[in-house]
């Protein structure tokens, strides 16, 4: 049965979602009414397509199912999902998701992508069906990292975010449904509490950019990549795990090694970590950055499923 993802904002990870979707034998219908949308949409795609490749297209993937629509209204009609990614601003959120619950299909899972908000305040202009408004927030490059976090609001029922389960699984993502909303869901919160403090080290003159960002890709970002912060530390602790870990290094915990509050943004600390960054891509444009990216994420995507659960049928365990 061919799907139909409604695509509404083609930035960045409106962009992923397309590729994605195309990638997986859907349908793509976007609207974005910035004049250059679908020239840099095509484009976006044409590039990430030699990564998809390489991961491997489902049958029927084809850069031809995706088609721009002039309006709002007719993008979301016979959509089997929609999925919205404008700009982070709340009242335009609300404004955009009010005219697509209006548009759409009572039944249709509406998924906001958003990094931040709580879905009970994206809901709060729908009218029609507001339960089934929730966040679906990805992780860039969409098109290849599997986690969304998929988070229902006030309104929201267990049938709605079951729904979104199954249409997300079928886009080969890991769909992961938070148990409460909270701003920043789980996934940005830990990413975050990491940048604040990666913005210390460089502000203190600890470290450079591109020596914080070796501490993670060679050290504690290789163990993350399979095993996350806990199953790391339950390592940690030997033969009695994580609860000899605790007892060895809880304590350590009350030290202060960690600064969360954010630094000032002061003018000396965006120079350093703009110069920074812009060493450690030596002159690379972003869109060779990027296949380098996606060129990796796709072997390490290959690693890593010989070793997630199902491949040693611990389903539902990491």
């Amino acid at each position: 049965m061919s799907r139909q993802l409604s695509v509404i904002g083609t930035g960045v990870i409106g962009n992923g979602w397309i590729a994605r979707a195309l990638a997986n034998g859907w349908d793509v219908v976007a609207f974005d009414p910035a004049a250059e949308a679908e020239t840099r949409t095509r484009d976006f795609v044409a590039n990430a397509w030699h990564s998809l490749e390489k991961d491997g297209l489902a049958e029927g993937a084809s850069q031809e199912r995706l088609s721009f629509a002039p309006s709002l209204e007719e993008a979301v009609n016979g959509a089997d999902l929609i999925q919205e990614n404008v700009p982070e601003r709340l009242p335009l959120k609300q404004e955009i998701l009010a005219a697509i619950d209006a548009a759409a299909g009572e039944q249709v899972v509406i998924g906001s992508s958003t990094s931040g908000f709580k879905p009970s305040d994206l809901q709060q202009d729908c009218q029609k069906a507001p339960g089934r408004v929730i966040v679906a927030h990805p992780f860039n490059p969409v098109y290849l990292l599997p986690l969304v976090e998929l988070v229902g609001g006030e309104a929201t029922e267990a049938s709605h975010t079951e729904r979104a389960q199954a249409l997300y699984q079928e886009l080969a993502m890991r769909p992961l449904v938070v148990k409460r909303e909270i701003e920043g869901h789980i996934a940005d919160r830990l990413m975050e509490a990491l940048w604040r403090e990666a913005l210390h080290l460089v502000n203190d003159g600890v470290a450079t950019t591109e020596e914080i960002d070796a501490a993670v890709v060679y050290g504690c970002g290789l163990r993350w990549s399979l095993m996350g912060t806990f199953l790391t530390f339950h390592l940690a602790g030997g033969e009695q795990g994580m609860r000899h870990m605790l007892e060895q290094f809880g304590p350590a915990l009350k030290l202060p090694w960690t600064k969360l509050e954010a630094p000032e943004l002061t003018d000396e600390l965006i120079d350093k970590v703009v110069e920074g960054c812009e060493y450690q891509a030596a002159d690379r444009p972003v869109a060779e950055l990027d296949r380098r990216r996606d060129d990796f994420l796709v072997e390490l995507l290959a690693l890593t499923r010989k070793y997630w659960p199902e491949a040693e049928g611990l389903e539902g365990r990491i």
